[in-house]
């Protein structure tokens, strides 16, 4: 066959690295950009933390030439990441925070207590490292085996791990260790004196009868064990007051469950004006280094020529200056369409943010700002992702504050956060013997004007971390 030539025009959309960079600066909250700005200081040599903090901020030059380094001194922009809208006396202090033993370590000094031989320490401090933060072990023992064997050179079976991991349940807290919740709430009942009537029964229906028991089958459970309802109410009562997380009946400091949020935004609404913030506590305020600058003028001659030995170390240089100034002007831009996007959600919604009241919420979706602001959807998205809030009433993720429109029979617009606060509502208020099905709660809802389907309903009750009616029966 011959070679032919043949010409085609086609269309391409390309992203050029400083856009690349834009995007993922957008999307990083407070405290990851702090570490990004930190990184980027380590690894481009000319950028520097400004201490000092005394120039302004100039956008960065569309063209970038050597002689733009051989120039004045104030032709090299500095960025200030930080307004300065506060006082001296108003800088906001570290507070430190002293961490006690982690679980783990609590477990291995118990077990320093126990006469083991070196190999079976081995293997329970082993079995201690895989036990997550709620107390149970969820690896398979076959598993752990093979790790064993690959990582300490340890030919140990998995019928001699578990025999370890029985080492491992009695230690403290009551429950540790567990491979499943069954077996976590009968090692926390063989710990207590089974000496009622109803605390035997209880270890009867876990041990026997947990399946039917997980799924609330409580008349035939009733009747297979031929007792009575209040029998029945005292065990499940004395099975409830058991812990379902082994791990968190151990607190001293160490590991917490609940994560620090650090807000991107500060909303000041003491004296009835709101006021919008950036917070910026922590992020280093950065600029292009003054050495290299004056580095780039000794090497470069007043006519522009280059010595052939220094043109290497200039280019070295320029590139690293050219990537700074496109990293301040890209941390800068960031600022820009954060506040921006913000200033703009908070318009939107400014009922709201008066007193926090959710039932003030508009039905709000990513459009309908990106239409406000002249940015793209994508570019909101970013920006409300993984970001914070911080009000008079609360810590808000920016996140939740949008939401579908709905119509009642009115004709009037609703947010479905008013409808999933009528559902909840609905929820706590109900017999709990005879719980609302998601069929009940449509036809309550549609009744008070709101139409709405049942899987809608369905929907919205799984989004509230809300169970069916049948596992919401209680005795």
């Amino acid at each position: 066959m011959a070679n032919r030539l043949q010409q085609t025009i086609s269309l391409q959309t390309k992203i050029s690295p400083q856009q690349i960079q834009m995007i993922k600066l957008l999307e990083l909250p407070t405290m990851l950009l702090e570490e990004r700005i930190k990184r980027e200081i380590e690894e481009n040599i000319v950028l520097e933390e400004d201490v000092d903090a005394k120039g302004e901020s100039e956008d960065a030059p569309e063209k970038i030439s050597v002689e733009e380094y051989i120039g004045k001194e104030d032709d090299t922009p500095t960025y200030k990441a930080r307004i300065n809208n506060f006082s001296k006396d108003d800088k906001q202090r570290p507070v430190y925070i002293s961490e006690g033993r982690s679980l783990g370590e609590y477990l291995v000094e118990q077990l320093r207590f126990r006469s083991l031989s070196d190999v079976e320490m081995v293997v329970a401090v082993y079995i201690v490292g895989s036990i997550d933060d709620d107390g149970y072990l969820r690896r398979d023992l076959n598993s752990l085996s093979d790790d064993l064997a690959f990582t300490r050179g340890l030919d140990i079976s998995a019928e001699e791990i578990e025999r370890i991991l029985g080492i491992v349940q009695e230690l403290e807290p009551a429950g540790i260790g567990a491979r499943t919740l069954q077996e976590g709430l009968l090692l926390q009942m063989q710990r207590q004196q089974l000496d009622s009537r109803h605390k035997r029964l209880a270890y009867t229906i876990i041990s026997s009868h947990f399946e039917a028991f997980a799924k609330k089958h409580y008349e035939r459970l009733m009747a297979r064990l031929d007792i009575g309802e209040d029998d029945f109410r005292e065990a499940i009562e004395y099975i409830r007051s058991l812990s379902p997380k082994p791990g968190n009946l151990y607190s001293d400091g160490g590991a917490d469950s609940t994560p620090y949020i650090t807000p991107d935004f500060l909303l000041d609404n003491s004296d009835g004006e709101m006021r919008l913030m950036m917070n910026t506590s922590g992020i280093p305020e950065v600029r292009i280094s003054r050495r290299y600058r004056e580095m780039m003028r000794d090497m470069v001659a007043p006519d522009g020529t280059i010595k052939a030995e220094d043109r290497e170390a200039v280019q070295f240089v320029k590139s690293k200056i050219d990537s700074a100034k496109w990293f301040i002007s890209a941390i800068k831009q960031r600022h820009d369409t954060l506040m921006r996007t913000m200033q703009t959600i908070l318009d939107f919604q400014r009922d709201y943010f008066q007193d926090g009241d959710k039932s003030k919420l508009k039905p709000m979706i990513l459009k309908d700002i990106a239409d406000r602001t002249d940015l793209d959807v994508s570019t909101i998205s970013r920006v409300v992702n993984s970001k914070y809030i911080q009000t008079h009433f609360g810590i808000i993720l920016l996140k939740s504050l949008f939401s579908e429109g709905m119509q009642t029979t009115s004709g009037e617009e609703v947010s479905s956060h008013e409808i999933k606060t009528i559902l909840a509502e609905c929820i706590e208020n109900e017999n709990k013997r005879h719980p609302l099905t998601d069929e009940n709660l449509m036809d309550i809802l549609n009744d008070k004007g709101y139409r709405i389907a049942r899987r809608t309903v369905a929907k919205y009750r799984e989004m509230l971390d809300i169970p069916v009616a049948r596992m919401r029966k209680q005795i």
